[in-house]
């Protein structure tokens, strides 16, 4: 009995061991409502008064898709990037929500994307493979305060998931990094170019506490990223 206690306190240590995920990808290779992974961040407990989440995705499908979902207790779409249909890119902060068009959105290709919201201003803004979307103001002088949930391929309707297939990620995620500030503009040309950036301190792909739920499958690959502007 012993030896099964000590066996199950080490199973259970290395399956909390942070992995490096550099050069690899999670699939998501089905439409459902059960398929997704979970994230852990470094703080248990944000009080989060701005915001940086840096992802690459690559998919063919034009419908509806959550590309990255954190909920909070008290608080519906606390920060959900989502892409309503194809060539249009929303961001959610607080339950607000802001819509861009304009940004670069190929099928069966990997782009680059990272998002801001500073809670001062209220500004956020979109960046996709390098091109700034206009800044748009929302839930100015907000926060985000509690313990997140965050989860990549589902759109959680809320704390408790409520995921629906319809909404659900089809395709390859890479490369996700999230900071409590809002990044430095070289810093995102860095990251949408290939180059050397400062990883997330929130989440940093380098360094991820993650789990596995239903079909997903964890892969060797590296999305090709024209280098450009790189300074």
């Amino acid at each position: 009995m012993k030896m099964l206690t000590v066996f199950v306190s080490l199973f259970l240590l290395a399956a909390a061991e942070k992995q490096d995920l550099s050069g690899k990808m999670f699939t998501f290779p089905l439409t459902s409502n059960r398929h997704y992974v979970s994230l852990n961040p470094e703080l248990e407990n944000s009080n989060l008064t701005a915001v940086t989440v840096c992802l690459r995705a690559f998919s063919d499908l034009p419908r509806s898709q959550s590309l990255f979902s954190l909920e909070l207790p008290s608080t519906h779409n606390a920060f959900l990037i989502f892409k309503p249909k194809h060539g249009a890119y929303k961001l959610h902060v607080e339950g607000q929500s802001m819509e861009f068009w304009g940004l670069p959105d190929e099928l069966n290709a990997w782009n680059s994307l990272c998002a801001t919201w500073n809670g001062k201003t209220g500004l956020g803004q979109l960046w996709v493979n390098g091109k700034p979307s206009v800044r748009k103001g929302f839930s100015r002088g907000g926060f985000l305060n509690g313990t997140p949930k965050i989860v990549l391929g589902q759109q959680q309707e809320n704390y408790s998931g409520g995921f629906q297939g319809t909404q659900s990620f089809v395709g390859m995620l890479t490369d996700v990094h999230m900071w409590d500030s809002v990044l430095a503009l070289d810093q995102i040309a860095k990251y949408s170019y290939g180059g050397q950036f400062q990883p997330g301190n929130v989440l940093n792909w380098s360094s991820l506490d993650f789990s596995k739920n239903g079909y997903v499958i964890t892969e060797c690959s590296k999305p090709t990223v024209e280098l450009k502007h790189d300074n």
